[in-house]
């Protein structure tokens, strides 16, 4: 009995060192994040905690900085671009990504192995090497520091998610209802706009999602390729950092930790609603 409550207890003990071992982990990834929420209401122009902000007086707190980056035409005009380019890169990823899922998906498809890993590779290439890659083509083409140019180069990156969402979601579709909607006299198209794409859906909008963030995140793209009409959020909070240091872009990271936030509720509940429909 004595030795079993020992082990008991050198079980609780490592059971405790390992939650502390989380938090610790959790704590040290998050606190750099939630540093800025407060930071971004400071009323003086600098990146920390002045003394009237820990003594908590009310004229130390201000929403200076968000009332600069909604009124500023830099600011409003880099997220008009950041939002164009993401929604449209995010569409043509969508598509493309959707469309190569369901090649590979079919088991007649030749070299799966080798076309999937084509299809991924931009997420295990470095950004940089794929941005000067990037640069030289699009340059050669007449793309460079054009809007048409950096939503090519934004699909790119953001399609290899949709690949993989939409690919692990149609693992568990069964192909026995597309051989039914044909024998009822469906075609292909009708049969993946009434069938395939409802039980896919959660897939193609986790995918698009990721999509998206990727897109609007990106900045080494931006850097090699776009000018200065195509300035998006990241390049502009790089430029607040580089050129002219400005506590706005704290108020411009809150907003993004709230969009990122809602993105993986989002997500978190299209993967919710995908497991009750299986």
């Amino acid at each position: 009995m004595a030795e079993a409550g020992g082990i008991g207890g050198i079980g609780r003990l490592g059971r405790v060192a390992y939650l502390g071992y989380c938090v610790g982990v959790l704590v040290f990834l998050i606190a750099p994040i939630l540093v800025i929420l407060p930071l971004s209401f400071n009323a003086e122009p600098y990146f920390t905690f002045t003394e009237g902000m820990l003594r908590f007086d009310p004229e130390a707190w201000s929403l200076r900085w968000y009332r600069e980056v909604v009124t500023d035409d830099a600011w409003t005009g880099a997220l008009a671009n950041s939002l164009v380019i993401g929604t449209a890169a995010t569409a043509l990823a969508t598509l493309l990504g959707t469309l190569a899922a369901l090649g590979l998906s079919s088991p007649h498809m030749p070299a799966r192995r080798l076309v999937m890993g084509f299809l991924i590779s931009p997420l295990v290439t470095p950004v940089i090497i794929a941005a000067a890659g990037m640069f030289f083509f699009y340059t050669r083409l007449g793309l460079g520091q054009t809007h048409l140019g950096l939503i090519l180069a934004h699909a790119v990156l953001g399609a290899p998610f949709v690949v993989i969402t939409v690919t692990a979601t149609l693992a568990g579709y069964n192909r026995n209802m597309t051989r039914a909607a044909a024998s009822l006299g469906a075609g292909p198209v009708r049969t993946f706009r009434s069938v395939q794409l409802p039980l896919i859906a959660p897939g193609v909008i986790s995918g698009a999602l990721f999509a998206f963030a990727t897109s609007f995140d990106e900045v080494v793209v931006v850097l090699f390729l776009a000018g200065v009409e195509q300035r998006t959020i990241p390049r502009q909070m790089w430029a607040g950092i580089r050129e002219n240091i400005s506590p706005a872009i704290l108020a411009v990271a809150a907003f993004l930790i709230v969009f990122a936030l809602c993105l993986l509720w989002t997500v978190a509940w299209l993967r919710k609603r995908s497991s009750a429909s299986g």
